[in-house]
């Protein structure tokens, strides 16, 4: 079969590999047109086309699909099947009938919950104890499309969008190789409507969602940290720098400062949250609206990652001290 694939990050990667390493013939890759990253906001090529370059496939970028101009470029190309996993734009009907089979959408979640661009992230932050891979004949609506298959993952309890995606993209590849094969021999399972409840969404990731509200619950902000790693990266403030939190966990410490005087020690309650609580040899622990929060390991900007406790020694960072404060403060 000639197989046309249409992806952009590293999870649409790890699925364009394996059709390479399951000797498909991938014969054209549509991904998202390069995009300004880093300090310098150099033009990056996505993951998905660095790899279709390595294997000298046929890379078309295109803004958008709206047009009969851009999509003339693609039907000029005879496929028998296109492969869609994450690819950024919506596909217009002329599209949807271009592969005589049809197109095959590879979803992160377990459909009909999470629908949408950013499943991995809203099944962490929603504390979803499962998700999956689906298979999905695709039609005109968002992820709307009968299902071919399904596999069910389980979320680890320490699980990371990057750890997650990884989990995830490994077993779609097998699901979706499973399928092309069947597909080939002429021996296709068949196709399931979607079910009408249990439908949620997805909606793209808003980076001002990455920011701490330490009056939130630790175990919100726990899941926070796990969604948005590795992008965009959970952020906060403290005194005059801001910060990415890479790790963090829910303390079982009590929301209190210890004072120490000339002859007592004693404690005093802490009703603000992103109070400092303790600074230990492994963590800096942090007050949240509900519970407290032990920081592992975060990241100044403009610096490099490291663990809690080697900030706060740089920093003098003590028990009583703020984070979420703004970046002005004094």
């Amino acid at each position: 079969m000639k197989v046309g694939f249409a992806g952009t990050p590293a999870f649409a990667a790890g699925l364009l590999q394996a059709l390479i390493d399951g000797e498909m013939a991938v014969t054209l890759v549509l991904t998202q047109p390069d995009r300004p990253r880093g300090r310098g906001q150099k033009l990056t090529p996505s993951p998905v086309k660095e790899l279709a370059r390595q294997h000298a496939i046929a890379v078309h970028q295109p803004s958008s699909l709206a047009t009969v101009e851009a999509r003339a470029l693609l039907l000029a190309h005879d496929l028998d099947v296109l492969v869609v996993a994450a690819y950024g734009l919506l596909l217009p009907p002329a599209i949807l009938r271009w592969p005589k089979q049809g197109c095959i959408n590879v979803h992160a979640s377990l459909l009909p919950r999470w629908r949408g661009a950013a499943p991995i992230q809203r099944a962490l932050l929603a504390g979803d104890k499962e998700t999956g891979i689906t298979l999905m004949q695709m039609d005109e609506g968002l992820d709307t499309g009968p299902t071919l298959d399904a596999v069910r993952i389980p979320i680890d309890e320490r699980e990371t969008a990057g750890t997650l995606e990884q989990k995830l993209s490994t077993a779609g590849a097998s699901a979706l190789l499973a399928y092309l094969r069947d597909l080939a021999r002429g021996t296709p399972r068949g196709a399931t409507p979607q079910p009408a409840a249990g439908t949620t969404y997805a909606s793209k990731i808003d980076k001002r969602e990455a920011e701490i509200d330490w009056s939130s619950s630790a175990v919100t902000i726990d899941r926070q940290v796990r969604a948005f790693d590795p992008v965009p990266g959970a952020v906060t403030s403290c005194a005059t720098e801001r910060v990415k939190v890479w790790r963090a966990r829910p303390a079982d410490r009590p929301a209190e400062v210890q004072d120490a005087g000339a002859r007592a020690t004693s404690t005093r309650r802490v009703d603000a949250p992103g109070t400092v609580v303790a600074v230990d040899e492994r963590a800096i622990t942090v007050a949240c609206g509900e519970g407290t929060l032990a920081v592992d390991e975060l990241q100044p900007a403009g610096g490099r990652r490291m663990s809690g406790a080697v900030f706060a020694a740089g920093r003098k960072l003590a028990a009583g001290a703020r984070f979420g404060a703004p970046p002005d403060a004094s």
